[in-house]
């Protein structure tokens, strides 16, 4: 895709109040209750509170770029992922329900069973995040905490990283629209809208994919595109 397009998608893109940063996200729709979670009568869990299961239109898969992360302060916050020499390249920040028109309400959900926690040691960089990314976005999936997360590893794994971004060992230096072409060439399937790259501080933080409730398809998502970073150019940063 041109830039010019790219700049003609945003034109054409409603503007709204709210915006994102990383999974916090302002929307009109009314905020969740507080209060704990509980199975409804098919046993799937949701907040007291909170719409209903499954009121969503897709997915979204973000992917951080783990050396911007433990450049900016992520170090003291997970030891584990940015270790010397561990250089994981793109993790799972989450996956998370949205609106045609934003996110979905906030979620506040109770906490995530030890048995599950032991098997996501390959999915997510660090147990902390894991257990937010439950509480925040997986207990108002309609599902249980397994079949959430196996749904989180299906979106993992239907998203190829493309080979020039798995194993990065020295600083680049490239446009946003760059790592997006990549991602596109690696996946038949994607287009420039149905994704994201995010560059706060001129750093590569974030990819994000959109995808169809089932997680068979991706899907255009002009919100998410129009929040994505345009610059001419951002780092990014090599593995430790």
């Amino acid at each position: 895709m041109k830039l010019w397009v790219a700049a003609a998608l945003l034109a054409a893109t409603p503007a709204f109040a709210s915006d994102c940063i990383l999974d916090n996200c302002a929307d009109q729709r009314p905020a969740a209750s507080s209060r704990a979670s509980a199975p409804d009568d098919a046993g799937r869990f949701r907040p007291r509170g909170t719409a209903p299961s499954g009121d969503f239109d897709y997915y979204l898969l973000a992917l951080s770029w783990s050396p911007s992360f433990c450049a900016n302060g992520g170090a003291e916050r997970s030891r584990r992922q940015c270790a010397p020499g561990a250089n994981p390249g793109f993790v799972v920040h989450g996956l998370w329900q949205q609106y045609a028109r934003g996110a979905a309400p906030p979620c506040d959900g109770g906490g995530l069973p030890s048995g599950v926690l032991a098997g996501l040691g390959d999915l997510y960089p660090d147990e902390g995040l894991a257990r937010h990314e439950w509480r925040a976005h997986g207990a108002c999936s309609g599902k249980s905490p397994s079949g959430y997360f196996a749904d989180v590893r299906a979106a993992r794994d239907a998203v190829t990283i493309p080979p020039e971004l798995k194993d990065v060992r020295q600083s680049l230096t490239l446009a946003p629209l760059d790592v997006q072409r990549a991602f596109v060439a690696a996946n038949p399937r994607l287009r420039p809208g149905m994704m994201a790259v995010t560059c706060p501080r001129g750093a590569l933080a974030e990819v994000r994919i959109c995808l169809s409730k089932d997680l068979r398809d991706f899907v255009a998502c002009p919100e998410v595109v129009r929040r994505g970073c345009f610059s001419q150019s951002m780092v990014v940063p090599a593995g430790r």
